[in-house]
Parts: C-alpha cells; structure tokens; sequence
C-alpha cells in the first residue's frame, strides 16, 4: 500500500501549498489548554517505550480497539508495554477514515521519522525502533516540545495542587513557559458524596481555609485563585454540560451545603446546579478582575457506562456527546455578568455539533470594544477535533463571527506527541482559504490571506493570553 503522508497532504491546490509552507508551517506553537502532566516535564525523564508515550491514557485509541473487541487487558490492563502495541498496530489498519488513522501516521512521521504504515508485519520493528529513539535526549518531554516549537503550554490544574512542578520548571530555564490553569470542577459536585467532602477536606488544607459554609468555601478558592495568579496562571478552565441556571429555592443554598460538609446528601443532587451558579458566578468576576480568559468546555455526557465505570473507573473512555440545551442558560450567565461589567475574555468550546450555530450566535452578543475577540467560539474538540468537526466550526464561525478573530487550535491532550493536530488543523485552515480563492469566491490575494492564516495559527493567540 502507497505511503500517503506527502508533503503536501490535504492541501489540494497550488495556493493551499503556497498558504501552508509559506505562511503557516513554521510558526510556534501556543497550546493554551493541554493536559500534559508537569510533573512529567518537571522530571523530564525519557519514555520507556512508545507505548509509555502513546497508548497510555489515549481514551480515542481505546475506544477503537474496543470497538474491534479486542481484550481490555491490552488496552487499559496488564498486558506487556510490546503486546499492547502489537494490538494496537493490529487494529490501526481498520481505523480507515477515522482520524486516527491519520494522527497515527503523522505521529509516527514526526517526530520519529518513520514512514511506513503501521500494521501487524511491522509492529515490533517500530515498537523496536521507537524505544530506542525515545531513549536519545532529544525524545525526553522537553527535547519533545522544543522539536515542535511549542512556546508555551497551558495544563490543567485543580485549585488544591502545590503547582511545585511548575515551579520547578520556571527555575530551570526551560525555554517553553509551562503556565497552570485553574480548574475548579471539583468544587462544583455537591452530589458526590464523600468524595466530594474528601475534596473539600483537600482544598481547606491548601488554603489554610476553614470550610464551613459558601461564603469559606469562597474563601478556599480565592486564596488558591490568587496563588495560581502569582505562579503565572493567568487562564480559568470548567468542564461542564451545560452552564448552570441561577434556579430558585425555599431552602438555603448555604444550609443545603453545611448538610453536605455534615453527611446529609439528601439535597445535594436537587440543587447542585443552583449550587454551581452560585460559585462558579462569583469566581468568574474575579477572573475578569484579575484580567484572566475563562474557558468553558460544554456539552459532553460522561461516565455513561456504569458497570466499566466500577470495573476501570472515571476518564476511561466511556464518555460521550450530549444533547443539553445550552443556549438560554449561557445567555443568562454571560448577561449577569456583562450586567456587572465583570465578563472576562471568555472561550468557549461546544461539543455537540448540532449546536455549533447556537454558540457562535452568542458569542456575538457579548463582545467589547478595545477587545479583539473578547467572545471567542472556541476550536472543535474531542470528538470534534477531526477534519469534519473542524471545518464545520471554522465554517460557522466565518459565517455568524469573525474567523479573522479566532485564537486557533489547541492539542486538549495528555500526549506529547499530539503536536500534529496543529499541524493537522493548518493544513485544513489553509485548504479552506484555498478553495474559496480557487473558486472566486475571495480575491487572489496571497499576502493578506497568508497573514489572516499566521493570526489564527499564531498571533491571535499570542496577543489574547497576554503572551506578547
């Protein structure tokens, strides 16, 4: 079977090639929302193999493997590092149209070099080649994000973490700014029981906050919010279904929350929402006090499978896209806040593709003079990161938006090698300028559409997060 990763892959004219490896192939990187470990970067100690790097905790590669049926022992269980990778080499042939067979292929390409299409015959030539390569100093997690000209990476951090990772990383001249992100989640889930008061229990011993009621819990989570403030953070990121209503009650949040903090989970699932407005509004107007971007990834239905939730626990792979209605209770939010003046430069990111139109429409009603792209309808993600998730939000945008204003993409991963997904979405962004100009429906105008290409690719991003 012919290689298919040429240089000029999925750019599919003279001005898409001219657009690419003119204007957008070389620019840095800023992957302002990762889930990349600190602690691995802190250490900066080389991968065992690239199973280690690249099967370890990849919930899309699981989820195709199961699809094939093939034993959970080789996907998340106790399998030798080389079997698990002989049955993902396996299965890598029949991932035909589904884009990791493209991200296989382009990880492999880069950066290792090989280009060869992964499958059974050559599994342990690769798998023998790869470790030995992961092995040079060039391949340690650092050596990693300089190959992909990565300036900076924004992790995800709950407020409790000592981020002393991070300032490890600071002290040792890593040229890369490796910046946390606060990620409150934890705070929100009044209905998780003694996980929930395990959690609280965290938060009071990092803030030094006795928690006893909404008003200390507040307290916890400013002191954590100013401490990540003074280790660089500077973005706030929630992952929720939907933003939560203000809602109504005859009982007291507050008394809802101190039976909680007391072993009384009777309430907590009737008004956790109310709940999380509660907080999460009063921690977005400081975010915007103190100058920060807030994410808002919406829309997912999670942890769908409750016998493999108890069999492998949370984040395994059985998530999904949900069908929330999102667009009153954004506008309710966002306008309570714009009422106050303390809407911070928001992102927003949507996960159920029927809905891309609805978020775009919105993110227009709450822009701000002096701010380029204060609203921002953030890039397709998870199942939405593909070429046809990605081109349907771009679409949208340049339709109901501005997609001169976008601040790009983002990698959203936990792999160090998922760089290519910037790579993946340059390409696609400059096919599409292409075809328009191929079609007549934009002037021929190479310059300026080159350097609409470089801000969305680049330069958005670099002035919004405040990296210039």
């Amino acid at each position: 079977m012919a290689y298919f990763l040429h240089d000029n892959f999925l750019l599919l004219s003279n001005t898409a090639v001219r657009l690419y490896h003119e204007y957008a192939k070389e620019l840095p990187i800023i992957d302002y929302h990762s889930h990349l470990p600190p602690d691995v970067v802190a250490s900066d100690a080389n991968f065992r193999n690239i199973t280690d790097i690249w099967l370890a905790g990849d919930h899309y590669k699981w989820r195709a493997q199961r699809a094939l049926g093939i034993a959970e022992r080789y996907i998340t269980g106790d399998a030798d590092d080389r079997d698990k990778f002989r049955k993902w080499a396996e299965a890598v042939p029949y991932t035909l149209r589904n884009p990791l067979y493209h991200w296989t292929h382009m990880e492999l390409k880069n950066p290792f070099g090989i280009h060869e299409l992964l499958g059974p015959d050559n599994a342990d030539a690769i798998f023998e080649t790869t470790t030995a390569q992961l092995q040079a100093p060039g391949f340690s997690p650092r050596g990693l994000l300089g190959h992909f000209r990565v300036e900076m990476v924004g992790t995800t951090d709950d407020p409790a973490d000592d981020l002393k990772h991070h300032q490890a990383i600071g002290k040792s001249g890593f040229q890369t700014k490796v910046l946390p992100t606060f990620r409150p989640d934890k705070a929100f889930q009044l209905s998780r029981g003694d996980a929930y008061r395990q959690y609280i229990e965290r938060l009071q011993s990092s803030s030094g906050v006795a928690i006893v009621d909404i008003d200390t819990l507040l307290d916890a989570l400013w002191n954590r919010l100013y401490y990540f403030h003074s280790q660089g953070c500077r973005i706030a990121d929630h992952g929720l279904s939907h933003l939560p209503h203000k809602g109504t009650s005859s009982i007291s949040l507050n008394e809802v929350f101190k039976q909680v903090l007391s072993g009384d989970d009777r309430l907590a699932a009737e008004h956790e929402e109310a709940f999380t407005y509660a907080v999460l509004s009063e921690l977005c107007k400081l975010y915007h006090d103190k100058g920060w971007v807030q994410q808002f990834h919406l829309g997912p239905l999670r942890d769908t499978n409750s016998r493999k939730l108890r069999e492998l626990g949370a984040d395994t792979g059985y998530d999904s896209i949900g069908d929330f209605r999102q667009a009153e209770a954004m506008q309710q939010f966002f306008n309570a806040l714009e009422e106050e003046d303390r809407l911070a430069k928001t992102v927003v990111y949507n996960l159920n593709p029927s809905d891309n139109a609805v978020f775009a429409a919105m993110m227009g009603n709450f822009q701000r003079e002096g701010v380029k792209g204060k609203m921002q309808f953030g890039s397709g993600w998870w199942f939405l990161d593909q070429l046809d998730g990605m081109t349907h939000q771009i679409n949208t945008l340049s339709n109901i938006g501005l997609i001169s204003c976008f601040v790009g993409m983002l990698t959203d991963s936990r792999s160090f090698l998922s760089y290519s997904r910037h790579e993946y979405f340059r390409r696609l962004l400059c096919n599409l300028f292409a075809e328009d100009i191929e079609k007549g429906l934009l002037p021929s105008d190479i310059a300026w559409t080159g350097k609409i290409i470089q801000d969305i690719s680049y330069f958005n991003a670099k002035s919004y997060f405040g990296l210039t």
